[in-house]
């Protein structure tokens, strides 16, 4: 998905109540169906997809969940990157291998991190979600939060089905409209979704292939480069200062190796022309990663550090 960040949570949950009490979900419907038939979108995939549909108190809910408190990266990574979830990452990796280098092949992007995007996302597709998605957005667009961002997924989300991606059945995903083993909201389907097994459908939910070419094309369009890694842990000097450790000092890996940066094991840096720059998720207490191009693309996939540097570790941790 991509993910949705919730910021002024709580003016915007009066906000959104307020509007959606003004509006009947059946007047909202009414609408947007008559949008819907104005796009092209066929009859019989309208009446299908809102049949008996009603809005999910529970989809409100977690739109409105207030977060209980900050995690630390420490915590977090815990949470992510257990034992278990390297030793099928590498499982999945070795069995299948033959197809991602295909994959690689055409996208140019490495096995282990599609395989650790998998992993993270879904827990290799064990834990796709289980809300129907045309009444999870039908509900977060009527309730009117993020009305335009929401009706756009659902409109777009028509569209699948009218194509025959996936049956409605089947088309299910997290409370918020992301779908399949990859978690792409309908709008990044429509965009970077492949039907890499030719059989005229881009399945997300059931085709390895077409999840992982996804997957693929997804970083690859985003400004992936091949052959690099995301970035490695590091040690630094105790004499750099806060200011050293920003997105805006980006320094070759010589370069920073010059100042005394070396990695988590005390080893010299390589001689790389690569360009990086130090990030602290938890601060000048916790661990220090020296990142690169594809850890930004990463962030692309999802904006957030946590996320990335998991991936990240995952990654590397799988193809050992």
């Amino acid at each position: 998905m991509k993910k949705i960040l919730y910021a002024t949570m709580i003016l915007l949950v009066f906000t959104g109540t307020a509007f959606a009490q003004s509006q009947s979900f059946d007047s909202w419907l009414a609408g947007f169906k008559s949008k819907a038939s104005a796009r092209g979108i066929s009859q019989d995939t309208i009446n299908n997809a809102f049949a008996n549909v009603s809005p999910i108190q529970r989809v409100i809910e977690l739109d409105r969940k207030q977060p209980e408190g900050k995690m630390t990266f420490a915590q977090y990574k815990n949470r992510v990157i257990s034992n278990d979830r390297i030793a099928q990452g590498r499982r999945l990796l070795r069995q299948h291998m033959p197809l991602l280098k295909q994959i690689e092949a055409k996208y140019g992007v490495a096995p282990q991190y599609v395989v650790a995007l998998w992993g993270i996302e879904t827990s290799y597709g064990n834990n796709t979600g289980g809300f129907d998605i045309v009444p999870a957005l039908a509900t977060l667009a009527w309730e009117g939060r993020r009305r335009s961002f929401f009706e756009d997924e659902l409109m777009t989300a028509l569209r699948i089905l009218d194509e025959g991606h996936i049956s409605q059945s089947r088309f299910k995903g997290s409370w918020a409209g992301a779908m399949g083993q990859n978690q792409f909201m309908p709008s990044s389907f429509m965009r970077l979704a492949v039907d890499y097994n030719g059989d005229g459908r881009k399945d997300i939910w059931t085709s390895l292939p077409d999840v992982f070419a996804s997957s693929s094309n997804y970083l690859a369009k985003s400004g992936w480069k091949s052959g690099e890694r995301w970035g490695r842990e590091v040690n630094v000097p105790s004499s750099f200062t806060p200011s050293m450790f920003s997105k805006g000092v980006k320094k070759s890996v010589t370069e920073w190796g010059r100042l005394g940066v070396t990695s988590a094991w005390g080893h010299l840096l390589p001689q790389e022309t690569v360009m990086g720059y130090l990030v602290q998720p938890d601060g000048p207490t916790g661990s220090t990663y020296l990142v690169y191009n594809n850890f930004d693309i990463i962030k692309k996939w999802n904006n957030s550090t946590y996320f990335a540097t998991s991936v990240g570790l995952i990654a590397d941790a799988i193809s050992q």
